[in-house]
């Protein structure tokens, strides 16, 4: 079929005929190059012709090397937490998330934790040794007027001879019950230190009003109270405390009533009584001497950190010292 000639096209092939081989080739190339760029910033996005110009000196970005980005609606000092998914699959649909939903753990994650919790926090303990082990051969008795805990072993007579199968009464209730004063439960503070709680027993001292009272632990950890029976714990004597020890003032506390120990740190003079030190967590050691006596070693809170520390290393030890007269 007969086309009619293109003077355009004719006068452009005729110009590229006329050229050297060489650079015929060259301008052929140009202009393909040309007409493909021009096909595909045709077909992209439009753009302003002075930013399209500037466009063109880009590569077109690889399909290989593309990355899906992830938009999501977040407040703008939340909007750091919003991570960037990695990889997700192309075909799944990624769900939104609120940050501001309060986070709510599962009931089961802490389970173990709290009910290890609620046993440490159960209340049992005894008030002389301040621990709440106990078993069959010697369990912690309460006492029914009083609600005192204690070991058998603890307490010593009646409760280290054996546990009654009813009710019990401790020392000093039995003793309000017999003075008909069941109201003031803690009617007596202990001689040798200002509480009024904990477990007592009477001592061999008497005053105007009757019996006077002792803490079974303030007689364990001063070294010069002893028990005229040792295995029932029974008739504290404290005549042997040197007047020193009354004119004490408990650095906790800060009263003179009772006696107090020393820190037994050289130089440190800190007074403190024995109940007080129990209840801030202080180190108080008793050791039974290799001649027959006894050795009480108590720190402050800050020298109860350091022979913590000390002790670990295994290279210190308590020693008996001879008091300066």
């Amino acid at each position: 079929m007969f086309q009619p000639n293109n003077p355009k096209m004719d006068s452009s092939t005729t110009f590229l005929n006329d050229l050297p081989p060489l650079k015929r080739l060259r301008l052929l190339q140009q202009q393909q190059q040309q007409k493909e760029e021009h096909q595909y910033y045709d077909s992209s996005s439009p753009l302003p012709a002075k930013k399209r110009k500037e466009s063109r000196t880009l590569s077109p970005p690889s399909p290989t090397t593309t990355k899906t980005v992830y938009n999501y609606s977040l407040p703008a000092k939340k909007r750091v937490w919003a991570l960037q998914p990695q990889s997700p699959p192309s075909n799944d649909v990624v769900p939104a998330f609120d940050l501001n939903v309060e986070y709510t753990p599962s009931p089961n994650n802490h389970g173990d934790l709290e009910e290890d919790h609620s046993e440490d926090e159960d209340g049992v303990l005894c008030c002389v040794c301040q621990s709440t082990d106990g078993d069959p051969a010697d369990p912690i008795v309460f006492c029914d007027g009083c609600d005192l805990m204690v070991h058998a072993s603890c307490y010593g007579t009646p409760l280290s001879k054996s546990i009654p199968d009813g009710d019990w009464f401790c020392e000093r209730c039995c003793f309000r019950f017999e003075k008909n004063d069941v109201g003031n439960i803690n009617c007596n503070a202990c001689v040798l230190c200002p509480s009024t709680e904990g477990a007592m027993k009477r001592t061999t001292a008497e005053e105007e009003g009757g019996a006077t009272w002792a803490h079974v632990v303030c007689a364990l950890f001063v070294p010069e109270v002893f028990f005229l029976d040792p295995e029932g714990r029974e008739g504290i004597d404290f005549s042997k405390v040197p007047k020193k020890r009354w004119e004490e003032r408990c650095y906790l506390c800060g009263s003179c009533e009772g006696c107090a120990l020393v820190c037994s740190e050289p130089k440190c003079g800190l007074g403190f009584h024995v109940t007080c030190a129990l209840k801030e967590e202080l180190w108080i050691e008793y050791r039974e001497g290799k001649k027959g006596g006894t050795i009480v070693a108590g720190f402050c809170k800050n020298h109860t950190q350091v022979w913590e520390k000390q002790q670990q290393s295994g290279k210190y030890k308590i020693v008996a010292v001879e008091d300066k007269k």
